[in-house]
């Protein structure tokens, strides 16, 4: 039984180490020059891009360990500690992304910020309230033909 714990112990140690290679990775999204852009420049200007990156995992651990309910009467030590059960799983995941939202511009008159409008998320966001209105008033005429009580 102790040569299987030792066992399980070890795996997991190894998937710890895995999971911080992983989780280093992961985070590397989060370094600056992940977040700005490196800059160009044109003429008198500089022009340097602004992104938004999100990161996120998670992770999780589990070994175990037992033996079966009762010896058969007959079996010798060995072959009961073959009986004996473990098992190591881990488990996990994760992703990044990142878009852009601004572009930095340093010139003569100085700097200026100028946002990066998202086309897509504002037409959603409009589609989204418009039939969320549409709902509510169909489910408010509903309500005030039906006879009250």
């Amino acid at each position: 039984m102790a040569n299987t714990f030792d066992t399980m112990v070890q795996e997991v140690d190894k998937y710890q180490e895995q999971s911080q290679e992983w989780m280093d990775r992961l985070l590397a999204a989060a370094k600056p020059r992940a977040v700005f852009g490196e800059p160009m420049t044109s003429g008198d200007y500089t022009i340097i891009t602004a992104s938004e990156v999100t990161a996120g995992g998670g992770f999780g651990y589990g070994f175990g360990g037992g033996s079966t309910p009762a010896s058969t009467p007959g079996q010798t030590p060995s072959q009961e500690q073959e009986n004996a059960g473990g098992g190591v799983g881990i488990g996990g995941g994760g992703g990044s992304s990142g878009r852009p939202v601004a572009a930095i511009i340093i010139g003569p008159d100085g700097v200026r910020v100028e946002p990066v409008v998202d086309a897509t998320k504002i037409a959603l966001a409009v589609f989204t309230t418009v039939g969320a209105m549409c709902l509510m008033l169909v489910r408010m005429r509903r309500m005030s033909r039906r006879p009250a009580h």
